[in-house]
């Protein structure tokens, strides 16, 4: 875990903003800190923005093929939010099927195959790294907020997903959601949780 230097919040290590204030994180390019302004107070390294000490990462990694530098910021890949989210792969039954069922209202699904991402919806529920039924699918993710969206069913116009200000955003078939905005969701849209995709399924 590592202090945001903003808000003074703890966060998961390795993040690219900070998902109790937004603020964009910047590291030291010698020894990894996260911290503010130009020069580390740790070591008096540059800082650089998350992207730049990736870049940095890959090209010594690529002239040190068997040594890796310690406390250096190594964001998510596709592979390793796969296995984050993942146990899916022995995981028999959707996120959420445990709660109790709520009678009359369709059933709601978001899922990726791909990932092995199984979701059922629950009404009022978060989703997010830090809360919420779905939390044990989101916490190895960087990118998804400690609460990030929030699903709710209306019986006027049916199942519909909420931002909750969360820092990378939430998309309705590629259309940003204003935060505390309800839309309402349909079977085969797509939900993208900052860099997840969902398709809807609503029987």
């Amino acid at each position: 875990m590592i202090i945001c230097p903003n808000c003074k919040e703890e966060i998961e290590d390795g993040s690219y903003y900070c998902d109790q204030c937004g603020e964009a994180l910047v590291y030291c390019k010698n020894c990894g800190r996260v911290g503010r302004g130009r020069r580390c107070t740790q070591c008096g390294g540059l800082m650089v923005s998350a992207d730049e000490l990736q870049g940095q990462q890959v090209s010594q990694a690529s002239s040190r093929s068997h040594q890796e530098p310690q406390n250096v910021f190594k964001p998510a890949s596709q592979h390793d939010i796969s296995e984050a989210i993942g146990g899916t792969r022995e995981r028999r039954e959707p996120e959420g099927a445990q709660l109790p069922v709520q009678s009359g209202i369709p059933t709601l699904t978001l899922y990726n195959p791909t990932l092995n991402i199984r979701m059922m919806g629950v009404n009022g529920a978060i989703i997010g790294r830090r809360q919420g039924p779905y939390q044990q699918l989101f916490e190895g993710n960087m990118y998804i907020s400690g609460v990030h969206a929030q699903l709710i069913y209306r019986a006027d116009s049916g199942w519909a997903i909420i931002d909750k200000n969360s820092s990378n955003g939430t998309k309705l078939n590629q259309r940003d959601l204003q935060p505390d905005v309800p839309m309402t969701m349909k079977s085969g849209d797509i939900v993208t949780l900052a860099n997840i995709n969902l398709q809807v399924s609503i029987a």
